[in-house]
């Protein structure tokens, strides 16, 4: 399960990178000419790669690729107040990518431990990243992982008085 669940994070990442890569710009604002239903039936992967996938790692991935896409615009927003003088149209693709999927994963799987997710999102990095794109992601979402963990203690704290 663990094995597969780094694969479909993996395969995640790879979707939301091509996705990223093939949005157009104009005017300030992106375009997605790349649908979800493409994305998750992983149309844009080689055929032979696609025979050898497990149906627990294409679940998992989907989930990841169309959870993020259809809540972009909380997820990176969360990035956006989190990136300390830096803008997201900065980051790099492959970051960005691994942001997206790991907030996404801190905001709405709330059953994944944050430390798992953000554990992932470093291996991925130091995978395909540069050489400092594991502390980069590890300084933000642990920001962000903070900040949740504080909202959820101030939830809790109101909800039982």
């Amino acid at each position: 399960m663990v094995r597969s669940r780094r694969k479909g994070r993996i395969l995640a990442f790879q979707a939301l990178y091509f996705w990223e890569s093939n949005c157009e710009k104009e005017s300030g604002k992106a375009f997605y000419p790349v649908a979800i239903e493409e994305l998750v039936n992983f149309s844009w992967l080689e055929e032979e790669k696609k025979k050898n996938l497990d149906d627990s790692i294409t679940a998992f991935s989907k989930i990841l690729i169309a959870g993020t896409i259809e809540n972009i615009a909380a997820v990176d927003k969360t990035i956006k107040d989190h990136l300390d003088n830096w803008d997201i149209s900065r980051v790099n693709r492959v970051d960005l990518a691994v942001l997206r999927m790991s907030v996404f994963s801190l905001i709405f799987q709330t059953d994944i431990s944050p430390s798992i997710v953000i554990d992932e999102a470093i291996g991925i990095c130091r995978e395909y990243g540069t050489d400092d794109s594991y502390k980069f992601i590890n300084g933000v979402l642990d920001s962000i992982r903070k900040t949740l963990q504080s909202e959820n203690e101030k939830q809790r704290g109101t909800e039982s008085v």
